[in-house]
């Protein structure tokens, strides 16, 4: 961990010229726009995993005609199928579950105040004259006409932004795939990972979360106000990133 911290503080140092006081900030939207990019390759394979069960689904759709309401010979069939092409159900899933450790990583070193025993230094940088430390909810107390509330107010502003672009092309996702006859998966896309993915209701649980996900972009605004700013930095950076990733892998 302190490992990280030292390469963030030295970005810090790299981009004062540039940024002055609010060189930390900076460094933390770099670092994790390029742990971002070194994880790419994993969205990738999400996608050619997508685009492989979506050839499928001519063939799922005609099972779903053979085996009528029979759901249990229905998953079977499906099943067989991805085992006989060699396509995981789960493939466009398996890349995000493996870049959690990186997000858990990330997030403990922009938000705690010790690192290996010792103070961070991070956190007691500013952005703008907001704290990297403080968080949103402690203009509560102090009010908001701040120049810290300006920062988090555009924080907001670009999450919920963020969120509706996610929650719009996860709707339309879904209509495309209704009108396809692939109905049932296309919106566990968003921000599950596993955009278009019609055979969702094929895996057990997995079609009730494909039907919360595309509202789950709109719990980062929660975060934000909750988290310290450095921390807010790196979720906020994160979810960008998404979101044009997922627009430019999946169109």
């Amino acid at each position: 961990m302190s490992v990280f911290a030292g390469l963030v503080e030295r970005l810090a140092d790299l981009l004062q010229p540039l940024f002055h006081a609010s060189a930390a900030a900076a460094a933390i939207v770099l670092f994790t726009a390029l742990v971002r990019l070194l994880v790419h390759p994993l969205s990738r394979a999400a996608a050619r995993g997508q685009r492989a069960r979506a050839a499928l689904q001519p063939r799922v759709a005609e099972l779903r005609r053979k085996h009528g309401k029979d759901q249990q010979a229905l998953q079977r069939a499906v099943l067989e199928l991805h085992a006989e092409e060699k396509v995981s159900p789960l493939s466009g899933c398996l890349p995000g579950l493996l870049q959690l450790p990186a997000f858990f990583l990330l997030y403990h070193l922009f938000s705690s105040p010790t690192l290996g025993g010792r103070a961070g230094g991070l956190l007691s940088h500013d952005l703008l004259g907001a704290p990297l430390g403080g968080r949103g909810t402690d203009l509560l107390g102090t009010g908001f006409g701040s120049s810290a509330s300006l920062v988090y107010l555009g924080l907001f502003v670009l999450v919920a932004a963020v969120a509706t672009f996610n929650f719009l092309r996860a709707r339309r996702t879904a209509a495309e795939a209704a009108v396809s006859g692939a109905e049932g998966g296309a919106e566990g896309g968003a921000e599950g990972g596993a955009e278009g993915g019609a055979d969702v209701e094929q895996v057990p649980g997995l079609g009730a979360v494909a039907k919360v996900a595309p509202y789950l972009s709109y719990f980062t605004l929660f975060t934000v106000a909750v988290v310290p700013l450095a921390a807010a930095l790196y979720v906020v950076t994160s979810t960008a990133w998404s979101a044009v990733e997922r627009a430019v892998l999946y169109r």
